[in-house]
């Protein structure tokens, strides 16, 4: 009978907190967005060379003024590129079901940030820029599908570190990424902890954008490399506390934590096992821990706060091990 007794209020607070979810998404699912998606690479590899200028002046934005013709007409019938075409139609001729979820990607973000502008979407085969597979600026998406293809396609020749989130299931989290880029300035202090902390508001916006997306896709991780952060969260953050670490501005922590690399760099055994950026996953953390302690902070409220209130109010602990 005692166990029954204590299991109610348990059950009580699970069905609160569902109700709370759902009344979120409810709202969220009211919010009316329309998608407009173009087709940049279509109309540009379907076009004649005789057509150019035509195309140049309909997408005057992805013609650089200096740059010759020759370089677009070449590029136009490079056995290559249209190779690299062929591919991408293959997977993404049918392009209904990723508008749908940007339309519920940006139904979430109008949630949270009323005023934003709905972007027109333009899908691009670009120059395999890592970096920069989805761009958003306000009235524009730019998504560079040729990142999109699969880890294991045969055009890329990448290490596995980069080419693991070469999959369709992160091009929402790099939408976001972008997103994040406009939204969430920089600390003016250069530590490490400000720079995991950035980025751990970055991913706090994954938690609210993409609730049916799992740590793993959000942060761009293996499902491996997720429990490895989660087994040695106790030992990293007693590693960054004994070292002195948190408030250092060396520039090479962020090579060594924060930045895409194939490991992390304690210079210690587990260094092969780790994966890259657990700094950033620390500060994934450090924020979700401070919106569960300080729940009348709105993400907008968030973003604009310096890492050090973030950091002195989350009460952050990390799990044992």
């Amino acid at each position: 009978m005692k166990k029954y007794f204590y299991s109610i209020p348990i059950l009580f607070l699970f069905f609160i907190s569902c109700d709370k979810k759902s009344k979120v998404e409810k709202a969220v699912e009211e919010i009316p967005v329309q998608i407009k998606v173009v087709r940049f690479e279509k109309d540009f590899f379907d076009c004649k060379p005789s057509e150019l200028q035509n195309l140049k002046a309909e997408y005057p934005f992805f013609f650089p003024e200096n740059e010759d013709d020759n370089v677009w007409l070449e590029k136009m019938q490079n056995p290559l590129w249209r190779e690299l075409y062929t591919e991408v139609e293959k997977k993404y001729s049918n392009f209904g079901k990723q508008t749908t979820e940007i339309e519920d990607l940006f139904k979430h973000l109008k949630y949270y940030f009323p005023t934003i502008i709905t972007p027109t979407v333009y899908t691009v085969i670009g120059e395999m820029d890592y970096n920069n597979k989805a761009i958003y600026a306000n009235d524009k998406l730019i998504i560079a599908l040729e990142l999109y293809l699969g880890k294991e396609h045969k055009f890329y020749e990448f290490p596995e570190y980069i080419k693991q989130n070469f999959e369709e299931r992160q091009m929402m989290p790099d939408i976001v990424s972008s997103f994040s880029m406009r939204t969430n300035p920089p600390s003016k202090e250069q530590s490490l902890l400000a720079e995991m902390i950035y980025y751990g508001k970055e991913l706090f916006l994954k938690d609210l954008l993409l609730p049916n997306y799992t740590d793993a896709e959000k942060i761009g991780y293996l499902p491996e490399q997720i429990a490895w952060c989660q087994e040695n969260e106790s030992y990293m953050w007693r590693f960054f506390i004994d070292e002195s670490l948190l408030y250092n501005s060396d520039p090479k922590l962020p090579n060594r934590f924060i930045n895409l690399a194939p490991f992390s760099k304690f210079y210690l055994e587990i260094d092969n096992e780790s994966p890259g950026r657990v700094g950033q996953w620390i500060g994934w953390q450090i924020v979700r821990s401070f919106m569960k302690n300080n729940e009348k902070v709105t993400v907008q409220e968030l973003l604009k706060m310096e890492y050090k209130d973030i950091f002195d109010r989350s009460k952050y602990k990390p799990k044992k091990e």
